[in-house]
Order: C-alpha cells, then structure tokens, then sequence
C-alpha cells in the first residue's frame, strides 16, 4: 500500500496490539469458534472493531473457518474505510431495534454490542436502543436456536460508589439514580443485563461483560472521553482543560486487553454471570493529565475548573478484577504508562500521514 492510499484509512490496529490480545487470551481459545458462525451488533463501533479485528486475524492464521455477519444502519460508511475487513464480512443493514429478522438467520454464537456512546443521542433513544435493541436481539437468538450470547454491558451498572468503596466487584447491589435522565445509559444496561440472564431459561447460554473506562487506538479523541481528550491535546501541544475538579478516580484498560478479556468471558465464564472489564489501577483524572504530561514529555499547561472538593469524598469509577483474574484466568493487564504511551504513538503516526 502506498502512502497517498494510506492517507485514505482509518487508524488501523497493529499486528502488535493484535499478538497482545492473542497473547492475553491463549491462541488456542480460538478453537472454540471454529465452524460457527458469529453475529455481531455494534461490530463497527470501537469495541466492535476490536473484536472483528481480533477474531478475523485469529480465523485467518489457525483456518477456523467461521463465518461473521454484522449488523449495521450504514454498511457502506464502514465498507469504505475498513475495505480489507468489510469484504471477509457477512452484512444485515437495519437498526438494532427493529431490523428484520429473517426465517433463513442460522446463528451459533450472537455478541450484542450495539449501544452509541459517542453521538449525542437523546436520553429516552438510549435506553430505547438499550432495552428495544436486547429484547429484539434476544428473539433473533430464539428463533435461530443460537448457542450461545454475550452481552456487552457496562460499569454504569453499578451507579455512584457508595463512600469508602473504590474498586466495585460484580457483587455490589448499587445503580443509577432513576430520577435522572443522564442514567438512561446505565439504567438501560441493568435492564439488558435482566433480559439477557431471564433468557438463558431457555436453553441459551448467556454470559455478561461490565467494560469500564479504556484506553487505546480507535478510541475517539474529541468526545465524552477525558484520557482520548487529555493526548489529543498534549499532541497538538495544546493546554488540557479539567472541565471539574479533578479529583474522580478512573481506571484504564488498554484495549488489546480489553478485546482479550471479553473473548475469554464468551469462551470461558460461567453461564448466567457477569464479569467486570477494567483495570484496577487507580488514578485521579488530574494525575492522569499530569501522567499524560510526564510521559509524552509535555510541559504546557494543566487548567482545571473548579475547586477540589473535601479531600475523602472522591468519586470513584474502578472494578475490581478479581472475579474476572481468577475465573477467566487471565493475567494482569496492560500497565497504565504503557496503554497511554501506545495510543499516543498510533495517533501521532496517524496524524503525520492526514
């Protein structure tokens, strides 16, 4: 490929960051999918990518000879900028609410990943997508006699840590406030997670993965995200803006792991169980930029908003990854420094070839 063609493609991920995944999981964990076929919602999304990524490198170099279908609103957007991944893919175009569900469909394994977290839809489209999306897709597993069905779900769950708590395992009881509409996301979670566990009744065997906050190339730089925001501006050389106090806490997994992990839950957690996906590495959001700083050896400003609040009374948004460490058994993820210094590096190669 020359360089004027690569211009015109997305941020790919590197056949590094693919071995690390492969490396996470165990190569031969991949056998569990050969000869299925896998249908995928969210597939074009940043978890989505990860995972077609992954599988279709695996497929390719054991020769398990599964088949991939994805569901998407505009598969022609994603055909053309993912051309090599687009052509080795199956396509089902509809909304994940209410696409038809076809009488030929014949799916093994289903992974619902399909939630936007990045446009700025309205909080009831949320959870409509949420809990219309699982409940349509939770059909289209009963009718096509699926084996298996992985959830994509999310550390919203579990709401605001109650104080003293900062790491969350999969026990806690906690949720959102309902009386707000910014919880539409995590409260339409928790009812994906109670359709999703009520189906498995029926002979389907369902498993629940929580992602919490992630780090790596695709993730987009100039959303909702405070680390992607944090190194789009350290690259630019630009001052990063703390829009609070600073003091919440945040873990980050690097995305390699985090694609790794959520395979390992499909092939190895236990029926009807959730599994957090995180990091349990600590940090503030100032010393993330402070981080951030020191390792792309940055040194223009840090501004923050507002005031620290009385120090003991940090929020905390962090798993604790025990459940997932022992009964997956999985290694300790990807080091902070080393995800930040990662993505850091794939974005300013990408940013040299604009």
């Amino acid at each position: 490929m020359n360089k004027e063609s690569h211009k015109q493609s997305p941020l790919e991920i590197t056949a590094e960051d693919i071995k690390r995944c492969h490396d996470v999981l165990g190569m031969n964990s991949w056998q569990a999918l050969a000869e299925q076929h896998i249908f995928i919602t969210g597939g074009t999304g940043f978890v989505g990518k990860w995972l077609l990524t992954t599988l279709l490198d695996a497929d390719e170099a054991l020769g398990l000879n599964c088949k991939v279908t994805l569901l998407s609103r505009d598969p022609l957007a994603f055909q053309k900028k993912w051309p090599k991944i687009a052509g080795r893919v199956n396509w089902i175009t509809g909304d994940v609410r209410s696409f038809e569900i076809k009488q030929e469909y014949v799916f093994d394994i289903i992974i619902h990943a399909a939630t936007d977290v990045v446009s700025q839809a309205s909080p009831d489209d949320v959870f409509s997508t949420c809990i219309d999306g699982t409940r349509h897709i939770l059909v289209l597993a009963q009718q096509c006699k699926a084996k298996q069905f992985l959830l994509v779900s999310s550390g919203a769950v579990y709401g605001p840590l109650p104080a003293g708590m900062t790491h969350v395992p999969e026990s806690h009881l906690g949720g959102p406030d309902p009386l707000l509409s910014t919880s539409a996301y995590g409260e339409g979670k928790r009812v994906s997670e109670w359709l999703t566990s009520r189906s498995a009744r029926d002979g389907l065997e369902v498993k629940i993965a929580r992602i919490f906050a992630v780090v790596g190339p695709l993730l987009p730089m100039d959303k909702h995200f405070a680390i992607g925001n944090f190194l789009k501006a350290a690259l630019e050389k630009r001052e990063i803006v703390i829009h609070g106090d600073g003091t919440p806490h945040r873990s980050y997994l690097y995305a390699a792991d985090m694609a790794a992990w959520i395979w390992a839950i499909l092939f190895r957690g236990r029926c009807g169980r959730a599994y957090n996906v995180g990091s349990d590495e600590s940090i503030s959001i100032v010393d993330l930029a402070r981080r951030i700083c020191e390792l792309l050896a940055y040194s223009n400003k840090i501004s923050v908003t507002q005031s620290p609040k009385i120090k003991g009374n940090e929020s905390h948004y962090v798993p604790n990854i025990k459940r997932a460490q022992e009964e997956l058994n999985l290694p300790l993820p990807m080091s902070l420094n080393e995800g930040i210094l990662r993505t850091a590096r794939a974005n300013s190669n990408h940013q040299q070839l604009q």
